[in-house]
């Protein structure tokens, strides 16, 4: 065998390997050669988009909100201490892990007032069903009833716990002339 025929065999050999390789490229397939040497991620894994793997939720939403409390007339040094909770929406067709929280916070029935304590534990519950619910503070425009008087309260629709006080009888005394 020659050289030269060695050398034409090598060159076929190669001009074959290019034109492959250049086929390959047309199809986005990878080349046999370039698949020897190094692994190159698949064209169609690339250009797949998922709607599960970025939230469309913009994360504003998610940021804390402290500067709102002048807007909505809370107080940040005193927050109020109890919340009244009311559900107002459905749980039909809503997914399992909301209908178990308003289960956990006793929220089956609708439109009947709940009342939570306002601390992070109860508040990273209700972020989840915000959609479902109506948070109000607990206001009490005639201060904390006494026991006594726990009997003749009662919770209106806009969160305040009216005691209604019963009138008692004057002692009356009598006028001696």
């Amino acid at each position: 065998m020659l050289a030269s025929d060695c050398f034409s065999d090598n060159f076929r050999l190669f001009n074959q390997q290019v034109n492959m390789a250049m086929l390959c490229h047309g199809l986005h397939i990878p080349s046999p050669i370039k698949a020897l040497t190094e692994t190159t991620p698949l064209p169609w894994l690339i250009s797949f988009r998922s709607k599960f793997t970025k939230s469309r939720i913009p994360q504003e939403l998610l940021d804390e909100r402290s500067q709102e409390h002048e807007k909505y007339g809370g107080n940040e040094e005193q927050p109020h201490k109890l919340h009244v909770v009311t559900r107002v929406k459905s749980t039909m067709r809503r997914p399992y892990w909301e209908k178990k929280l308003v289960e956990g916070l006793c929220l089956q029935k609708a439109y009947v007032p709940v009342i939570h304590k306002n601390i992070p534990s109860v508040n990273n519950q209700l972020k989840f069903i915000k959609h479902l619910v109506r948070i109000q503070p607990l206001k009490l425009p005639h201060g904390l009833p006494a026991e006594e008087d726990l009997a003749d309260t009662y919770l209106n629709s806009k969160g305040e716990l009216i005691v209604r006080r019963l009138l008692k009888p004057v002692e009356s005394k009598a006028i001696e002339s």
